[in-house]
């Protein structure tokens, strides 16, 4: 893997953008160190093919700008582009070509020496169906065959959009697959963009999350899991829970009701779990069970999201 530099290998500051009067990206500030794999979130219209069509320059921003290698994108962007590989919704392929005359097609437009042909094909998996028309091709190998194309130039930067979507479990297996062996044996930076947190989560290192064309976190993956540490609760499964709201109403500041017996209320600490428990048994009310409970990813990422819509 490269190591990351002082420079960010992708950096936006303030990129905004708007379809007519319809604002669609606002100030937004991304940061992808090198050899990073960025997973890029957000509900279906949260605005991340527009962002993701921004850092291509196939749009121009309403303000702010893209950096990409340390330069703006706006002044170099023919040079800059030249390391960038993108897979952008489904790949365009010939379908009366077989996978390797694809690939030989664009390689020759772009320049590219011949045995890349042969690397790339063999890098996304498809040597041995390179002879198969691409009509043949299930989903998840045109997909394979659309990053073959963009890894034609050897680029530093991957952006990807939404690459397991409308796949069956065994593509976006073979995707997870093939991005974490793009990312950590090759050294690729990668921006991944996608609506499912719980297949992103298996492959990045870093997460953004936009939600209105507002960036609503960025972090590391652990960061984001901190996070969601910090929204665990206690769960309490006794007998009456409105009882134990009226025995103990210090102990259960803060409880809602989620059942007749069931209480649940912010995670403070075992101590204070250890108390409730004592305090309970000391008032007579029986203690079926007292446990914490983790948000999974998928919940935090729900919750900023809608935390988002709600401002």
């Amino acid at each position: 893997m490269k190591p990351a530099t002082a420079t960010p290998l992708l950096e936006t500051h303030d990129l905004s953008f708007r379809f007519g009067a319809r604002p669609v990206v606002h100030e937004l500030n991304l940061r992808v160190e090198a050899g990073s794999i960025y997973g890029f979130l957000g509900p279906n219209g949260a605005g991340k093919s527009t962002t993701m069509r921004l850092l291509l320059g196939l749009l121009r921003p309403a303000t702010g700008s893209v950096q990409l290698f340390g330069h703006d994108l706006a002044r170099h962007r023919v040079a800059l582009l030249g390391r960038v590989g993108a897979l952008i919704e489904s790949p365009s392929l010939y379908d009366h070509l077989t996978g390797r005359e694809n690939v030989e097609a664009t390689r020759r437009l772009r320049g590219v020496p011949a045995p890349r042909t042969a690397e790339v094909l063999a890098l996304v998996g498809l040597t041995a169906d390179a002879h198969r028309p691409a009509r043949e091709y299930s989903l998840g190998m045109r997909q394979r065959l659309g990053l073959a194309l963009a890894l034609l130039p050897d680029p530093d930067l991957l952006l990807l959009d939404e690459p397991t979507n409308g796949l069956d479990p065994t593509g976006i297996i073979e995707m997870r697959a093939l991005l974490r062996s793009l990312g950590h044996e090759h050294g690729k930076t990668i921006v991944v963009s996608s609506h499912l947190i719980s297949e992103i989560e298996k492959t990045v290192t870093h997460v953004g999350v936009i939600q209105r064309g507002r960036l609503v976190f960025q972090g590391s993956l652990p960061d984001l899991q901190r996070l969601q540490a910090g929204r665990a609760q206690l769960v309490l499964e006794t007998a009456s829970a409105d009882t134990c709201r009226n025995l103990l109403p210090r102990l259960l500041a803060g409880a809602t009701v989620a059942g007749p017996g069931t209480l649940h209320l912010p995670w403070l600490s075992r101590e204070h779990a250890a108390e409730l428990a004592a305090g309970l048994v000391a008032a007579g009310q029986p203690l079926y069970s007292l446990h914490q409970e983790q948000p999974s990813l998928e919940d935090t990422f729900l919750h900023l999201t809608e935390a988002a819509v709600n401002e």
